[in-house]
């Protein structure tokens, strides 16, 4: 569906008179005095027409509405007006205990996205189906795209309403923007989001068990999930400000049961474990909030195997290590990870070991 935009959220009392003016018209006794009436309604404001005009064309694109997606909707709604019609009917109960059909009315009316349950129930009954052409017209994305980094690759990326993403090696992640809000779905890597800010649009993060919302900022967020030691998720500011929480395994941000949530400034960050509980928020390291924009890693009292394998993330190092005990050792430094020469020179002098060459490269062993 092509029709533009409704008014936005903070004009819900224009939309509402709208609705009121498009159903009342539906109906067979409409009259030369209603008709005068609603003329002046039109003639009141400059708004009013062209706040009826967008309603009529999202009426006329019902015929590109899933006939299966109506259907649907339409049992949703039979669901509801039973419920409502029990709630309805139960007496109230002592006023220390709320009764459980108020949330469910109060649920309803949040579901409807009106403000009157029988206007609600009207536009649906009189129209048929324009209340559903619109919430599936709004949920329709208007961008969508995936983006991916090869191994040792950085990749910019510009999006449509001007912000920038900045993926680490071997980054994917999917763009979804629907009329509403903005949705990246990160799958593994990191990146760096510098975000326009939107209120109407808020910006949302979703990767592994956390979800981020922001509205304008710049922060990063890393997942790889098949790192050991680093398969949690982890959100660090540098502008602005996000609201990190767990999103408890929910397809989306905006329907996740929320059980955990912290809200970060500039120079904070925090990580997640792999389950996404959310740990202890800390400052940011001195290096920044993504050193390896200037290609640069940095371990601090890292094990060599948990080091090694992030090397291996920007491209082969050669490397091994068959010991554990080798693989326990704690190395710290700042490294640029496309050079391995330099990692192979160091690493006899920063740890008690020693290189081997085997078959197919080199082995990390003890020091004799």
């Amino acid at each position: 569906m092509n029709a533009p935009p409704l008014p936005p959220d903070n004009a819900a009392g224009l939309r509402q008179q709208v609705l009121d003016w498009f159903v009342r018209r539906q109906r067979a006794g409409w009259g030369a005095a209603d008709e005068q009436a609603f003329q002046q309604w039109l003639q009141a404001d400059a708004t009013h027409g062209s706040a009826y005009a967008q309603w009529e064309q999202h009426w006329s694109a019902i015929d590109a509405v899933p006939a299966d997606t109506i259907a649907q909707l339409r049992r949703n709604l039979a669901h509801d007006k039973a419920q409502l019609s029990a709630a309805q009917q139960t007496p109230p109960r002592a006023a220390t205990a709320p009764a459980a059909p108020a949330a469910a009315i109060t649920g309803l009316r949040r579901r409807w996205l009106l403000p009157s349950l029988g206007m609600a129930a009207a536009v649906v009954v009189a129209s048929g189906t324009s209340l559903l052409a619109w919430q599936h017209w709004q949920a329709q994305p208007v961008f969508r795209q995936a983006y991916a980094s090869q191994r040792g690759q950085q990749l910019e990326v510009q999006l449509p309403d001007g912000s920038q993403l900045r993926l680490d090696t071997a980054t994917r992640l999917e763009v979804t923007y629907y009329r509403d809000r903005r949705e990246v779905l990160l799958h593994e890597g990191q990146a760096v989001f510098s975000v326009q800010a939107s209120a109407q649009r808020p910006f949302h993060v979703l990767s592994g068990p956390v979800g981020i919302t922001v509205v304008g900022t710049r922060f990063s967020v890393r997942y790889t999930p098949g790192l050991a030691g680093s398969d949690g998720v982890r959100v660090a500011v540098e502008e602005g400000q996000v609201r990190v929480v767990r999103r408890d395994g929910a397809p989306g941000l905006a329907l996740a049961q929320i059980a955990d949530a912290q809200t970060l400034v500039a120079g904070q960050q925090i990580t997640a474990d792999a389950q996404g509980s959310l740990h202890p928020i800390q400052p940011v390291a001195a290096e920044g909030i993504a050193a390896w924009r200037e290609h640069r890693i940095s371990f601090v009292n890292t094990p060599l195997s948990q080091a090694l394998a992030e090397f291996e993330r920007y491209g082969s190092t050669g490397l091994t290590i068959s010991d554990p005990a080798v693989a326990a050792l704690r190395l710290s430094g700042t490294f640029d990870p496309s050079d391995t020469p330099t990692l192979r020179k160091l690493l006899p002098h920063a740890l008690p070991v020693r290189l081997q060459q085997v078959a197919g490269g080199l082995e990390i062993r003890a020091a004799r």
